[in-house]
C-alpha cells in the first residue's frame, strides 16, 4: 500500500465524522522534510475548526503508525478558489455561480453553472454584447457539459 493509499485510509473515517470529503492528497518531497498537503471539503463549506480537528487526529495516526520516517509537514486544508473543481459533489457545491471551463478539445467557456449531476454540468452562457445580426436561440445559451470532456473547470471571482 502507498503512503497516499494509507493516508486515504485513515482519513475515511475522520472525515465521515463531519460530513467532509477528500479531494486531494498532495506529497511534495524536499530536501528538509516532506509536504502532505491534504484538501477537505464539505457540501456546507469547511471550517478552520474541522480542518484543525482533522489535522490533529490524523496526525496522532501517523505517528503511532510511523507512516513516515523523515520529517514531514503535515497541512489540512479547504481548496482554494484557485484549485479546479475536480469531484462532482463540487460541482453541486458551487451551483449558481459563475465557472470558467476549459475542454479537453481546448475550448474555453465562461458561464454560469445551472444544474450538477453525477455524470454532467448545465452552464447558462452570457448573451453576446454586441446585438447579432439574426436572434440569438436562448437555447443554444444552455450548454450541458460531461463531466469526462472537462480538462478544468475554476470558479470565476467576481468583485461586483
Amino acid at each position: 500500500m502507498t503512503v497516499k493509499e494509507h493516508l486515504e485510509v485513515l482519513l475515511a473515517p475522520l472525515l465521515e465524522d463531519g460530513d467532509c470529503f477528500l479531494i486531494d492528497i498532495v506529497m511534495k518531497p524536499s530536501k528538509a522534510n516532506q509536504k502532505v498537503t491534504i484538501l477537505v471539503d464539505s457540501d456546507e463549506g469547511i471550517t478552520i475548526q474541522q480542518c484543525t480537528s482533522i489535522s490533529r487526529r490524523l496526525a496522532k495516526q501517523l505517528e503511532e503508525l510511523e507512516i513516515f520516517t523523515d520529517a514531514y509537514t503535515l497541512e489540512v486544508s479547504s481548496p482554494g478558489l484557485d484549485q479546479p473543481l475536480v469531484l462532482p459533489r463540487q460541482y453541486k457545491k458551487n451551483v449558481g455561480r459563475n465557472l470558467k471551463i476549459t475542454l479537453k478539445t481546448g475550448e474555453a467557456l465562461l458561464g454560469n453553472l445551472t444544474d450538477a449531476g453525477d455524470e454532467s454540468i448545465t452552464i447558462q452562457l452570457p448573451a453576446p454584447k454586441k446585438k447579432p445580426k439574426t436572434p440569438v436561440d436562448e437555447a443554444s445559451l444552455v450548454r450541458t457539459i460531461r463531466l469526462d470532456e472537462i480538462s478544468k473547470a475554476l470558479i470565476e471571482i467576481s468583485f461586483k
